[in-house]
């Protein structure tokens, strides 16, 4: 048996058979405990945390059949394993457990082989539907890959992309916005390639003062220069066997980008006073938010690497072009944020939900990231209010509504202001549709229509 610690509850009234069974399931690995009634059974699965139950068809009160029901009907009762047993087997009883939910049926007198068989298979086959049921609750509240999260079709676009290229060893060139987060697209491109297992070394190459910048890539031997009083490994050779993630590539200076080049294309360098070149296996990965072919128009950034870069382009895209990402976004940093204060998820108003989704997000993810951490931080009674928004979002509302300005406000189709009204709600209800429909004062049909852009009744 794998022996993975799962929780088994054992429910017989013989407490002899009830202490073999827990001792045996024990020595396999698992976490056995025994109760000796139906209801006795009910109170311990209400407190959660079992895996599986292996339950006696005759008991006091309540018999087995029962308790069997009752598990599947429960909230969870589908992940939770179910194997019966008996003294009085038929094969009328078996298959009358098995349409009841049973994963198996066993009798009396046990054997504890065939046991702890029935119930490493009942184990597997609940870890299977528990792993479907979290990733169908991963697809309503979006993909996570890599810390990236998204379901909006950029985003399941650009997981498609790094899961093609991964698998290649060329370099790659990652471009977008500040804080779309770029590095965290490398990261995934590591995790998902046979480099894995080896280091992911991250540099900003604006961050290095320029005359150590050779030293720190490629590492030099004691006495290559004054303060050289022991040799140091460089960049290149800490990421050999991984990646190594260069961030604002466009910042690297002229004389060394001809250095890059040459790794680039042989694996070979020399660290500063060395005599000898050294070979490292090691997969370069570049980002910028710059303009790198207006760079090389201008002469500040080498063409033959850029082209060389530039094999394999990943375009990351900014916020503002991930459609309902936003709101998932906004829930999950709000989850976050709160966790780390202790403290539970605070609902969202629905005018602070309509100010988020008209606010452009020049600084992306990270922007967004920073706003919730603040209004979470500033929110009273468990609600995010609109003062508890960063200034500059505010500014940016009352600019885009003519507040504080002698002209008119700017003037919005009714069909987009009912739009973001509806979305608002949605949003501050947490998605419950019923209870949306209440507050707009229309039906459930009519709610469904304007979800989907339909026209309303």
């Amino acid at each position: 048996m794998s022996g993975d610690g799962a929780r088994v509850l054992v429910v017989e009234d013989d407490a002899a058979l009830a202490g073999l069974i827990v001792d045996e399931l024990a020595e396999a690995g698992l976490a056995a405990e025994s109760v000796a009634s139906a209801e006795a059974a009910r109170q311990r699965l209400a407190t959660g945390g079992v895996d599986l139950v292996v339950s006696d068809l005759r008991l006091p009160g309540e018999d087995g059949m029962g308790l069997l029901e009752r598990v599947r009907a429960s909230e969870d009762g589908a992940l939770v394993a179910f194997v019966a047993i008996t003294a009085f087997g038929s094969i009328r009883q078996a298959v009358d457990a098995l349409k009841r939910g049973a994963d198996d049926f066993l009798t009396k007198p046990l054997d504890f082989d065939h046991l702890l068989v029935s119930v490493e298979k009942a184990l597997a086959h609940r870890r299977l539907l528990r792993r479907v049921s979290e990733m169908e609750a991963a697809a309503r509240e979006g993909s996570d890959f890599h810390g990236m999260i998204g379901r909006s079709d950029a985003m399941l676009s650009l997981f498609d992309v790094i899961r093609r290229i991964a698998a290649v060893g060329a370099s790659v060139l990652i471009t977008g916005e500040s804080g779309t987060g770029k590095e965290l697209v490398a990261r995934a491109l590591h995790a998902e390639s046979g480099r894995s297992e080896g280091p992911f070394v991250a540099v900003n190459c604006a961050g290095v003062p320029a005359d150590l910048l050779e030293s720190e890539f490629f590492g030099h031997v004691r006495g290559a220069f004054t303060g050289a009083q022991r040799a140091r490994e460089g960049l290149f050779r800490a990421a050999d066997g991984g990646t190594l993630f260069l961030d604002e590539i466009g910042e690297m200076p002229a004389p060394l980008q001809a250095k890059l080049l040459r790794v680039l294309e042989d694996g070979r360098f020399r660290p500063v006073g060395a005599e000898h070149e050294e070979q490292v296996d090691v997969r370069v990965v570049a980002a910028t938010n710059a303009d790198l072919e207006a760079a090389v128009a201008d002469g500040t950034f080498r063409e033959d690497l850029f082209y060389r870069l530039e094999t394999f382009r990943i375009e990351v895209p900014p916020l503002r072009e991930r459609g309902d990402d936003l709101d998932l976004l906004t829930a999950r940093f709000a989850a976050r944020f709160a966790g780390a204060l202790g403290r539970d998820t605070p609902e969202l108003a629905p005018e602070v939900v309509a100010l988020l989704a008209r606010y452009p997000f020049p600084g992306n993810v990270r922007e967004l990231a920073n706003t919730m951490e603040r209004a979470v931080t500033l929110s009273r009674d468990g609600r995010i209010r609109r003062e508890d928004l960063p200034p500059r979002l505010l500014r940016h509302a009352g600019r885009d509504s003519g507040e504080g300005e002698s002209g008119p406000a700017i003037l919005r189709p009714l069909a987009e202001v009912e739009r973001e009204h509806v979305r608002a709600v949605m949003q501050a209800v947490g998605g419950n549709k019923r209870r949306a429909a209440e507050i707009l004062g229309i039906g459930r049909q009519t709610l469904y229509r304007k979800l989907e852009g339909s026209p309303a009744d």
